[in-house]
């Protein structure tokens, strides 16, 4: 059995963000190909070693996981441009939902049963060892000096979420959409480059040594602290966004390919208690509550998508859509 890299061969004919996977190069008797966004590497590689055990051992089957990442905006233009994904887990309701408008999802993807979550996340800050900068709480990011890196909200779910996080500490602090407005867009002033995706701005942040302060996903946050030898440390601020990114199964592919059966038993296994332990070790927090890890994923004030919209639909409309409030923002920058 043997584990080869392959890098950015999936799609580049479809796509130009650069996607990676992991096969096993063996015959299989059956093939799944998962599609999701960049943080989430980590995390996969160990869940599809730990199912792709479970399945063989209980069928006698051998089976190949293939994974394909990038920033989660890109990512679902590649499925829809004809990437041919079994499973989608990407940042934002938004970006799934895009691929039912198209035909390849029922309209009931996101609603109980077959709406699945099975972890959340959320946005922290990740600055210079010591602090130096002294940055502590969202109104900090905005002080004489600072630089602050995030990703592009256009093509990033981690930029999505940076402008909801903000806009949500605004109110939280007593400000109103006046003022949140006014806030994120002074914050996307200090933003000296927008990268195309969350890993992209990792590596602005921690291997470039550009700017004071990284906002990003949680585990993002504690994959560069690790990696960092000290450099690099995390701040939590008082509030921030419960980010739910969701997984799907396309039913297009699933049943053009006659993988449905695996798929959902592999959407399945993310609930189970050996799942979600490592979903707690790779710094995401399991949707059962009692298998996270308290010492690293401590409790934090987290609001809801509700807070600053009606729903994910209203967010990406309202923020998003033409016209909206990062396009006007932006115009400014």
């Amino acid at each position: 059995m043997r584990l080869v890299l392959l890098a950015g061969v999936m799609y580049l004919a479809v796509t130009p963000i650069v996607a990676w996977s992991l096969i096993w190069r063996e015959e299989a008797d059956e093939s799944l190909l998962n599609v999701s966004y960049d943080p989430t590497r980590e995390l996969w590689n160990e869940l599809n070693r730990a199912f792709r055990e479970e399945w063989e051992a209980e069928t006698g089957q051998r089976i190949a996981i293939r994974q394909s990442h990038g920033s989660s905006g890109g990512q679902a233009r590649a499925v829809l441009d004809g990437l041919e994904a079994d499973v989608v887990s990407l940042a934002l309701w938004s970006d799934i939902d895009q691929l039912q408008q198209r035909g390849l999802l029922p309209q009931d993807w996101d609603k109980p049963p077959r709406q699945v979550l099975p972890f959340s996340s959320t946005i922290v800050f990740v600055v210079r060892s010591g602090n130096p900068k002294q940055i502590r709480d969202w109104d900090d990011l905005i002080a004489p000096g600072i630089s602050v890196i995030a990703p592009n909200p256009k093509t990033s779910g981690n930029g999505r979420l940076v402008v909801w996080a903000a806009w949500g500490a605004t109110l939280k602090r007593g400000g109103s959409e006046v003022d949140a407005e006014r806030y994120v867009g002074e914050l996307f002033r200090r933003i000296p480059v927008l990268d195309a995706s969350a890993r992209a701005s990792a590596m602005t942040f921690a291997q470039k040594n550009m700017g004071d302060v990284h906002l990003t996903w949680e585990n993002e946050a504690h994959l560069e602290v690790a990696e960092s030898k000290g450099r690099l440390e995390i701040v939590y601020p008082r509030w921030s966004i419960r980010a739910e990114p969701p997984v799907s199964i396309v039913d297009a592919v699933v049943d053009r390919r006659g993988t449905r059966p695996i798929a959902e038993r592999y959407v399945r296994f993310l609930f189970t208690p050996r799942a979600q332990e490592m979903i707690s070790r790779h710094y995401f927090r399991p949707i059962h509550d009692e298998f996270r890890d308290r010492r690293i994923l401590p409790d934090l004030e987290m609001f809801e998508i509700s807070f600053v919209a009606r729903d994910w639909a209203d967010a990406q409309r309202r923020f998003f859509g033409e016209g909206g409030v990062f396009e006007r923002i932006y115009q400014r920058r």
